[in-house]
């Protein structure tokens, strides 16, 4: 969802700690009762926790030896609390966790490997790149639960009147279509995010990321990458062009000068999927265009595979670890996919839970097209904690605060400190 992790005070770690099983509560033993297992899960509270506590429900009348305790967690206070509570040994039994903190809760040992597990019996039915972005150090430590991506977003009716009839394929065709929507109806083209997350489409088209995980090399100062953000930055600046918004509410305004026709177009996940309807531009949910990321001048578009997979505690006994493995097969069934999927707008990680029910939701299918663009995320634990640094840099760029070069080299710095061995 969005991206970025608040600090969080210890107290209230440890607090929300003790709430979580880890092998607690009880001894498993079923003459004693059932096992109850904890489940932080990390949802909107509002959007989408009501299905997953509904289905936490389901499973225990479906499975009355096993009993959720359903607990709601800030998503942006779940990394830390967690971090917190298995350093503790007192983490909850199964965790909703957002996909870049698997690899580092792995590294740390807090999750239990999966593989030959129940939890993992249908691992053929999932997206291979969603398996292979639950996996660290050749071991699998999540199942994938929904995923998610990037794309170009568009008011079809806006664009239209404009007389465009097509989504723009590169930065350089967005910028003359965002000036035609402007002369034609009044509305602003494109309102792009200084966030660091929505900058990875810019560096992916000049073919180029962040870093090279691989080759422990941070890659933000080369050529590739300044091409790549220099598209970004030009589009902040023109006609039809938003200029860039760095306030702490600047997500909440672009989303509602989109979802109510101020603004023709916008890069956004399918977690906005419901609230683009609530909006009055797309009461009629045929008029929300989803295409593919434009391309930079490396020719191909990439966009960054997000989303959320269950993990259970490697601390917790035997008793709690079986019920959750089991819960967690039962979530991430085919089934209960189509549900949340049905329910929450969001996309499924298993080819058979798109159903036809699922893809009748014009912006479900509108996103399942674009998944071939999504590329996933490298098997680096620290890899999600490098938009922090992009998320203070970028701004002070895309405002004019800071000079590209300046900007670049503020987040060379700051990666090296988070990639110590990384040479730039």
């Amino acid at each position: 969802m969005r991206r970025g992790i608040a600090a969080t005070a210890v107290v209230a770690s440890l607090a929300l700690a003790a709430t979580a099983c880890g092998g607690s509560d009880d001894s498993g033993d079923k003459a004693s009762g059932p096992t109850t297992i904890t489940w932080w899960d990390t949802s909107n509270a509002t959007n989408e926790a009501p299905t997953y506590r509904a289905l936490a429900k389901d499973f225990t009348k479906a499975n009355p030896d096993i009993k959720v305790k359903y607990v709601n967690v800030p998503f942006d206070q779940a990394q830390n609390k967690f971090d917190t509570a298995a350093g503790a040994s007192g983490a909850p039994d199964v965790l909703r966790a957002e996909v870049g903190w698997t690899p580092s809760f792995a590294k740390k040992s807090y999750l239990l490997p999966l593989d030959g597990t129940e939890a993992l019996a249908d691992k053929d039915k999932f997206q291979a790149s969603l398996i292979k972005q639950a996996q660290f150090d050749g071991k699998t430590y999540g199942v994938p639960l929904v995923t998610d991506t990037l794309a170009f977003v568009y008011n079809k009716a806006l664009f239209k009147k404009a007389g465009i009839t097509e989504a723009p394929t590169t930065w350089d065709q967005l910028k003359k279509d965002a000036a035609k929507v402007k002369s034609e109806t009044g509305a602003d083209g494109f309102w792009g995010s200084t966030a660091g997350y929505y900058a990875q489409p810019f560096l992916f088209g000049e073919n180029t990321d962040t870093v090279d995980a691989p080759g422990k090399k941070i890659t933000i100062g080369s050529a590739e990458a300044k091409k790549g953000l220099t598209a970004w930055q030009g589009l902040f600046n023109g006609k039809g062009l938003h200029k860039a918004d760095a306030t702490a509410d600047a997500y909440a305004h672009i989303q509602d000068a989109f979802v109510n026709g101020k603004v023709a177009s916008t890069i956004q996940g399918p977690w906005e999927i419901t609230n683009f309807y609530k909006g009055s531009a797309f009461k009629d949910k045929k008029n929300l265009g989803i295409a593919t990321v434009p391309a930079g001048s490396g020719g191909k578009p990439g966009a960054p595979t997000g989303g959320h997979n269950l993990s259970v505690y490697a601390g917790a006994d035997k008793a709690h670890q079986d019920a959750s493995l089991k819960f967690v097969k039962w979530m991430t069934s085919a089934k209960t996919q189509e549900q949340i999927a049905l329910k929450n707008s969001t996309l499924p990680t298993r080819e058979d839970a798109f159903t036809a029910k699922v893809t009748a939701d014009p912006g479900i299918a509108g996103y399942q097209k674009v998944l071939g663009a999504a590329r996933p995320r490298p098997e680096l634990p620290e890899y999600s904690s490098l938009w922090t640094p992009m998320d203070q840099e970028l701004p002070k760029v895309a405002t004019g605060k800071e000079s590209l070069d300046q900007g670049v080299n503020g987040l060379e710095t700051s990666f090296a400190k988070l990639l110590p061995g990384f040479s730039k």
